[in-house]
Protein backbone atom coordinates (compact mmCIF):
# COMPACT_ATOMS: atom_id res chain seq x y z
CA UNK A 1 0.00 0.00 0.00
CA UNK A 2 0.98 3.68 -0.08
CA UNK A 3 2.91 3.58 3.22
CA UNK A 4 5.41 1.05 1.90
CA UNK A 5 6.38 3.33 -1.01
CA UNK A 6 7.78 6.15 1.14
CA UNK A 7 11.24 7.02 -0.07
CA UNK A 8 10.93 4.69 -3.08
CA UNK A 9 10.08 4.86 -6.80
CA UNK A 10 7.34 2.64 -8.27
CA UNK A 11 8.33 0.85 -11.49
CA UNK A 12 6.53 -1.86 -13.45
CA UNK A 13 8.77 -4.49 -11.85
CA UNK A 14 8.33 -3.22 -8.29
CA UNK A 15 9.72 -0.62 -5.93
CA UNK A 16 13.11 0.88 -6.73
CA UNK A 17 15.66 2.62 -4.55
CA UNK A 18 15.97 6.20 -5.90
CA UNK A 19 19.75 5.96 -6.23
CA UNK A 20 19.26 3.13 -8.73
CA UNK A 21 17.12 5.22 -11.09
CA UNK A 22 20.08 6.76 -12.92
CA UNK A 23 19.84 8.68 -16.19
CA UNK A 24 16.14 9.08 -16.93
CA UNK A 25 14.01 10.20 -19.87
CA UNK A 26 10.82 11.53 -18.30
CA UNK A 27 8.49 11.41 -21.31
CA UNK A 28 8.52 8.54 -23.81
CA UNK A 29 6.16 5.95 -25.33
CA UNK A 30 6.93 2.26 -25.76
CA UNK A 31 3.51 1.09 -26.99
CA UNK A 32 1.19 3.66 -28.50
CA UNK A 33 -1.55 4.21 -31.05
CA UNK A 34 -1.28 7.83 -32.22
CA UNK A 35 -4.08 7.47 -34.76
CA UNK A 36 -5.99 10.25 -33.05
CA UNK A 37 -3.42 12.68 -34.44
CA UNK A 38 -4.03 11.65 -38.05
CA UNK A 39 -4.07 14.57 -40.50
CA UNK A 40 -5.67 14.01 -43.90
CA UNK A 41 -3.28 15.23 -46.62
CA UNK A 42 -4.34 17.06 -49.76
CA UNK A 43 -5.62 15.05 -52.72
CA UNK A 44 -2.29 14.86 -54.56
CA UNK A 45 -0.64 13.19 -51.53
CA UNK A 46 -3.49 10.86 -50.61
CA UNK A 47 -1.71 7.78 -51.98
CA UNK A 48 1.25 8.46 -49.69
CA UNK A 49 -0.72 7.82 -46.53
CA UNK A 50 -0.05 4.08 -46.67
CA UNK A 51 3.24 3.91 -48.57
CA UNK A 52 6.07 1.74 -47.22
CA UNK A 53 8.90 2.89 -45.01
CA UNK A 54 11.83 3.30 -47.37
CA UNK A 55 14.64 5.76 -47.97
CA UNK A 56 12.93 7.50 -50.93
CA UNK A 57 9.77 7.93 -48.81
CA UNK A 58 11.44 9.01 -45.60
CA UNK A 59 11.61 12.71 -46.45
CA UNK A 60 7.85 12.98 -46.98
CA UNK A 61 7.10 10.94 -43.85
CA UNK A 62 9.43 13.12 -41.77
CA UNK A 63 7.65 16.30 -42.84
CA UNK A 64 4.17 14.75 -42.68
CA UNK A 65 4.42 12.20 -39.85
CA UNK A 66 0.75 12.40 -38.88
CA UNK A 67 -0.45 11.78 -42.45
CA UNK A 68 1.32 8.43 -42.81
CA UNK A 69 -0.95 5.83 -41.23
CA UNK A 70 1.64 3.07 -40.64
CA UNK A 71 3.72 5.65 -38.78
CA UNK A 72 1.12 6.21 -36.09
CA UNK A 73 1.42 3.09 -33.98
CA UNK A 74 3.91 0.60 -32.64
CA UNK A 75 4.03 -1.95 -29.84
CA UNK A 76 4.15 -5.75 -29.52
CA UNK A 77 4.84 -6.29 -33.23
CA UNK A 78 8.00 -4.21 -32.76
CA UNK A 79 8.99 -5.84 -29.46
CA UNK A 80 12.42 -6.89 -30.69
CA UNK A 81 13.09 -3.50 -32.27
CA UNK A 82 12.07 -1.68 -29.09
CA UNK A 83 14.23 -3.95 -26.94
CA UNK A 84 17.15 -3.22 -29.26
CA UNK A 85 16.45 0.51 -28.98
CA UNK A 86 16.42 0.27 -25.21
CA UNK A 87 19.65 -1.69 -25.10
CA UNK A 88 21.31 1.00 -27.23
CA UNK A 89 19.96 3.57 -24.76
CA UNK A 90 21.41 1.50 -21.90
CA UNK A 91 24.78 1.16 -23.62
CA UNK A 92 24.92 4.94 -23.94
CA UNK A 93 24.37 5.47 -20.22
CA UNK A 94 20.57 5.40 -19.97
CA UNK A 95 18.89 3.68 -17.04
CA UNK A 96 15.20 4.58 -16.85
CA UNK A 97 12.20 5.67 -18.92
CA UNK A 98 8.88 7.14 -17.83
CA UNK A 99 6.20 5.69 -20.13
CA UNK A 100 3.46 8.26 -20.63
CA UNK A 101 0.89 6.35 -22.70
CA UNK A 102 -2.43 6.88 -20.92
CA UNK A 103 -5.82 6.37 -22.51
CA UNK A 104 -7.70 5.52 -19.31
CA UNK A 105 -6.62 1.86 -19.30
CA UNK A 106 -3.39 -0.03 -19.83
CA UNK A 107 -3.45 -2.95 -22.24
CA UNK A 108 0.30 -2.37 -22.48
CA UNK A 109 1.29 -2.83 -18.84
CA UNK A 110 2.44 -6.46 -19.08
CA UNK A 111 4.34 -5.62 -22.27
CA UNK A 112 6.16 -2.85 -20.38
CA UNK A 113 7.12 -5.23 -17.58
CA UNK A 114 8.43 -7.75 -20.12
CA UNK A 115 10.51 -5.04 -21.84
CA UNK A 116 11.93 -3.91 -18.52
CA UNK A 117 12.88 -7.43 -17.48
CA UNK A 118 14.37 -8.16 -20.89
CA UNK A 119 16.54 -5.04 -21.06
CA UNK A 120 17.23 -4.04 -17.47
CA UNK A 121 15.82 -0.56 -18.13
CA UNK A 122 13.58 0.71 -15.33
CA UNK A 123 10.14 1.66 -16.64
CA UNK A 124 7.71 3.84 -14.71
CA UNK A 125 4.16 3.62 -16.10
CA UNK A 126 1.53 6.34 -16.05
CA UNK A 127 -2.07 6.11 -14.85
CA UNK A 128 -4.91 8.36 -15.89
CA UNK A 129 -6.36 9.89 -19.03
CA UNK A 130 -5.05 11.49 -22.19
CA UNK A 131 -6.95 14.14 -24.23
CA UNK A 132 -10.67 13.76 -24.86
CA UNK A 133 -10.29 13.08 -28.59
CA UNK A 134 -8.53 9.80 -27.79
CA UNK A 135 -11.27 8.53 -25.47
CA UNK A 136 -14.37 6.41 -26.00
CA UNK A 137 -17.76 7.97 -25.35
CA UNK A 138 -18.19 5.85 -22.22
CA UNK A 139 -14.85 7.04 -20.84
CA UNK A 140 -15.68 10.66 -21.59
CA UNK A 141 -18.88 10.24 -19.53
CA UNK A 142 -16.97 9.23 -16.37
CA UNK A 143 -17.38 11.39 -13.30
CA UNK A 144 -14.42 12.91 -11.52
CA UNK A 145 -14.94 10.40 -8.69
CA UNK A 146 -14.94 7.43 -11.06
CA UNK A 147 -11.77 8.66 -12.76
CA UNK A 148 -10.06 9.13 -9.40
CA UNK A 149 -11.08 5.60 -8.38
CA UNK A 150 -9.50 4.16 -11.54
CA UNK A 151 -6.27 6.14 -11.12
CA UNK A 152 -6.09 5.20 -7.44
CA UNK A 153 -6.56 1.50 -8.26
CA UNK A 154 -3.81 1.53 -10.92
CA UNK A 155 -1.41 3.03 -8.40
CA UNK A 156 -2.30 1.08 -5.25
CA UNK A 157 -3.50 -2.28 -6.59
CA UNK A 158 -2.12 -2.43 -10.10
CA UNK A 159 -3.66 -2.21 -13.56
CA UNK A 160 -6.62 -4.54 -13.99
CA UNK A 161 -5.78 -7.83 -12.32
CA UNK A 162 -2.09 -7.79 -13.28
CA UNK A 163 -0.82 -6.41 -9.99
CA UNK A 164 1.59 -4.23 -12.00
CA UNK A 165 1.46 -0.75 -10.50
CA UNK A 166 1.76 2.66 -12.06
CA UNK A 167 4.26 5.09 -10.58
CA UNK A 168 2.98 8.40 -11.98
CA UNK A 169 -0.27 10.03 -12.97
CA UNK A 170 -0.15 11.06 -16.60
CA UNK A 171 0.39 12.23 -19.08
CA UNK A 172 -2.77 14.05 -18.10
CA UNK A 173 -3.98 15.15 -21.52
CA UNK A 174 -5.37 18.65 -22.01
CA UNK A 175 -6.47 20.41 -25.19
CA UNK A 176 -7.01 24.13 -25.85
CA UNK A 177 -9.62 25.17 -25.15
CA UNK A 178 -10.01 22.65 -22.35
CA UNK A 179 -12.69 19.99 -22.77
CA UNK A 180 -14.97 19.31 -19.79
CA UNK A 181 -13.72 15.71 -19.64
CA UNK A 182 -10.16 17.03 -19.40
CA UNK A 183 -11.12 19.40 -16.60
CA UNK A 184 -12.48 16.43 -14.62
CA UNK A 185 -9.31 14.48 -15.42
CA UNK A 186 -7.16 17.28 -13.97
CA UNK A 187 -9.35 17.39 -10.87
CA UNK A 188 -9.29 13.59 -10.43
CA UNK A 189 -5.50 13.62 -10.80
CA UNK A 190 -5.24 16.32 -8.14
CA UNK A 191 -7.44 14.37 -5.74
CA UNK A 192 -5.30 11.24 -5.98
CA UNK A 193 -2.04 13.18 -5.90
CA UNK A 194 -3.11 14.96 -2.72
CA UNK A 195 -3.94 11.60 -1.09
CA UNK A 196 -0.95 9.52 -2.23
CA UNK A 197 1.74 12.05 -3.17
CA UNK A 198 1.87 10.43 -6.63
CA UNK A 199 4.06 12.25 -9.17
CA UNK A 200 2.06 13.92 -11.95
CA UNK A 201 2.94 14.78 -15.56
CA UNK A 202 0.74 16.99 -17.72
CA UNK A 203 0.27 17.42 -21.48
CA UNK A 204 -0.89 21.05 -21.89
CA UNK A 205 -2.92 22.50 -24.73
CA UNK A 206 -1.09 24.31 -27.51
CA UNK A 207 -1.45 27.81 -26.09
CA UNK A 208 0.84 29.67 -23.67
CA UNK A 209 -2.11 30.26 -21.34
CA UNK A 210 -2.88 26.53 -21.09
CA UNK A 211 -0.24 25.52 -18.49
CA UNK A 212 -1.33 28.33 -16.17
CA UNK A 213 -4.98 27.35 -16.45
CA UNK A 214 -4.18 23.69 -15.75
CA UNK A 215 -2.21 24.53 -12.61
CA UNK A 216 -5.04 26.72 -11.34
CA UNK A 217 -7.60 23.94 -11.77
CA UNK A 218 -5.21 21.40 -10.26
CA UNK A 219 -4.56 23.50 -7.16
CA UNK A 220 -8.23 24.36 -6.70
CA UNK A 221 -8.93 20.61 -6.59
CA UNK A 222 -6.37 20.15 -3.80
CA UNK A 223 -3.27 19.27 -5.84
CA UNK A 224 0.23 20.33 -4.83
CA UNK A 225 2.85 21.50 -7.32
CA UNK A 226 6.04 20.06 -5.81
CA UNK A 227 5.93 16.87 -7.93
CA UNK A 228 4.20 18.07 -11.09
CA UNK A 229 5.93 18.04 -14.49
CA UNK A 230 4.57 20.27 -17.27
CA UNK A 231 5.41 18.70 -20.62
CA UNK A 232 5.99 20.10 -24.11
CA UNK A 233 7.20 23.55 -23.12
CA UNK A 234 9.25 23.55 -26.35
CA UNK A 235 6.08 24.15 -28.39
CA UNK A 236 4.22 26.12 -25.70
CA UNK A 237 6.46 29.00 -24.56
CA UNK A 238 8.37 30.55 -27.42
CA UNK A 239 9.59 33.62 -25.54
CA UNK A 240 11.87 33.62 -22.53
CA UNK A 241 9.82 36.04 -20.45
CA UNK A 242 6.72 33.83 -20.48
CA UNK A 243 8.83 30.75 -19.78
CA UNK A 244 10.38 32.37 -16.70
CA UNK A 245 6.96 33.54 -15.54
CA UNK A 246 5.78 29.93 -15.66
CA UNK A 247 8.93 28.51 -14.07
CA UNK A 248 8.23 30.70 -11.04
CA UNK A 249 5.13 28.55 -10.39
CA UNK A 250 7.48 25.90 -8.98
CA UNK A 251 6.70 22.88 -11.17
CA UNK A 252 9.20 20.89 -13.24
CA UNK A 253 9.66 22.37 -16.72
CA UNK A 254 10.03 19.64 -19.34
CA UNK A 255 11.62 20.01 -22.77
CA UNK A 256 10.65 16.72 -24.35
CA UNK A 257 10.49 17.10 -28.12
CA UNK A 258 14.21 16.71 -28.74
CA UNK A 259 14.84 15.13 -32.11
CA UNK A 260 11.98 16.90 -33.89
CA UNK A 261 13.91 19.15 -36.24
CA UNK A 262 11.06 19.82 -38.67
CA UNK A 263 9.65 23.32 -38.25
CA UNK A 264 6.30 22.36 -39.81
CA UNK A 265 4.17 21.18 -36.88
CA UNK A 266 1.19 19.29 -38.28
CA UNK A 267 -0.94 19.25 -35.10
CA UNK A 268 -0.85 23.07 -35.05
CA UNK A 269 0.39 24.59 -38.34
CA UNK A 270 0.50 28.22 -37.09
CA UNK A 271 3.39 27.23 -34.81
CA UNK A 272 6.95 27.04 -36.12
CA UNK A 273 8.42 24.15 -34.14
CA UNK A 274 11.73 25.12 -32.49
CA UNK A 275 14.93 23.23 -33.25
CA UNK A 276 17.03 21.26 -30.79
CA UNK A 277 19.46 24.19 -30.67
CA UNK A 278 16.64 26.53 -29.67
CA UNK A 279 15.45 24.06 -27.02
CA UNK A 280 18.93 24.05 -25.51
CA UNK A 281 18.98 27.85 -25.41
CA UNK A 282 15.67 27.91 -23.53
CA UNK A 283 17.02 25.37 -21.04
CA UNK A 284 20.12 27.52 -20.64
CA UNK A 285 17.85 30.46 -19.83
CA UNK A 286 16.19 28.41 -17.08
CA UNK A 287 19.58 27.36 -15.69
CA UNK A 288 20.92 30.92 -15.72
CA UNK A 289 17.85 32.07 -13.81
CA UNK A 290 18.23 29.51 -11.04
CA UNK A 291 15.84 26.78 -12.20
CA UNK A 292 18.30 23.96 -12.88
CA UNK A 293 16.64 21.92 -10.11
CA UNK A 294 13.29 22.03 -11.95
CA UNK A 295 14.14 20.89 -15.51
CA UNK A 296 13.58 17.51 -17.19
CA UNK A 297 14.18 16.41 -20.77
CA UNK A 298 13.00 13.67 -23.11
CA UNK A 299 12.07 13.05 -26.76
CA UNK A 300 8.37 12.03 -26.58
CA UNK A 301 8.87 9.37 -29.25
CA UNK A 302 5.39 8.32 -30.37
CA UNK A 303 5.74 7.61 -34.11
CA UNK A 304 7.73 4.92 -35.92
CA UNK A 305 9.80 7.28 -38.02
CA UNK A 306 11.68 8.46 -34.93
CA UNK A 307 12.81 4.93 -34.03
CA UNK A 308 16.23 3.88 -35.35
CA UNK A 309 14.70 0.82 -37.08
CA UNK A 310 12.84 3.26 -39.36
CA UNK A 311 15.66 5.76 -39.86
CA UNK A 312 15.06 7.99 -36.85
CA UNK A 313 17.18 9.23 -33.96
CA UNK A 314 15.97 6.72 -31.37
CA UNK A 315 15.80 6.87 -27.59
CA UNK A 316 19.52 7.64 -27.22
CA UNK A 317 19.39 10.95 -29.10
CA UNK A 318 19.34 13.04 -25.92
CA UNK A 319 22.44 11.28 -24.58
CA UNK A 320 24.43 10.92 -27.81
CA UNK A 321 23.67 14.26 -29.47
CA UNK A 322 21.98 16.68 -27.06
CA UNK A 323 24.14 16.42 -23.94
CA UNK A 324 27.38 17.24 -25.84
CA UNK A 325 25.61 20.22 -27.43
CA UNK A 326 24.38 21.40 -24.01
CA UNK A 327 27.92 21.26 -22.65
CA UNK A 328 29.32 23.12 -25.67
CA UNK A 329 26.72 25.85 -25.18
CA UNK A 330 27.78 26.58 -21.62
CA UNK A 331 25.49 24.37 -19.57
CA UNK A 332 27.64 22.73 -16.91
CA UNK A 333 28.03 19.00 -16.37
CA UNK A 334 26.60 19.55 -12.88
CA UNK A 335 23.44 21.06 -14.38
CA UNK A 336 23.19 18.25 -16.95
CA UNK A 337 23.43 15.68 -14.16
CA UNK A 338 20.63 17.41 -12.30
CA UNK A 339 18.44 17.44 -15.42
CA UNK A 340 19.02 13.78 -16.28
CA UNK A 341 19.45 12.18 -12.85
CA UNK A 342 18.69 14.27 -9.77
CA UNK A 343 15.50 16.00 -10.92
CA UNK A 344 13.75 12.84 -12.21
CA UNK A 345 14.77 11.04 -9.01
CA UNK A 346 13.31 13.78 -6.80
CA UNK A 347 10.14 13.97 -8.90
CA UNK A 348 9.47 10.22 -8.89
CA UNK A 349 10.28 9.46 -5.24
CA UNK A 350 7.28 9.15 -2.95
CA UNK A 351 7.54 11.34 0.12
CA UNK A 352 4.87 9.41 2.01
Amino acid sequence: MAETRKGMIQTVTGLLQPDKLGVTLTHEHLWIDSGGFYVEPDAKNKAKTTMSFSLPNYGWITHNPYSHKPNLNYGPDEKGDLAEEMMFFKNNGGSSIVENTTIGLHPNIEFLKELSERTGINIVAGAGYYVATFQTESTKALTCEAMADCIRHDILEGVGKTGIKCGVIGEVGCAWPLEEFERRSIQASAVVQSELDTPVIVHPGRNPDAPFEILRIFQEAGGKLHNVVMSHLDRTFLDKERLLEFAAEGVYCEYDLFGIETSHYQPYPPLDMPSDAQRIQMIKTLVENGYEDRICIAQDIHTKHRLTKYGGHGFSHALVNIVPKMLSRGISQEAVNKILIDNPKRWLTYLR
